[in-house]
């Protein structure tokens, strides 16, 4: 099973992650970073299947995907 990392303070919660994510593993969260955004989470890992398209989307950087 594929592992994702966020850096939750680099999130804009812009959710174009959201929007490719085939499996609907990723959500916005209900707590802010210290910008004052919204952060993304992953809110079903266990479906996530190592396709990257979250962080290959990310215009910040935020995610990292370990397989």
């Amino acid at each position: 099973m594929a592992k994702l990392e966020f850096n939750i303070e680099a999130c804009k919660s812009c959710g174009f992650c959201i929007k490719v994510c085939p499996k609907n593993v990723l959500d916005i969260g209900e707590h802010v970073n210290k910008k004052g955004y919204k952060y993304v989470i992953a809110k079903n890992p266990e479906n996530c299947i190592g396709c990257s398209m979250c962080a290959t989307m990310c215009p910040d950087v935020v995610i990292e995907m370990y397989k």
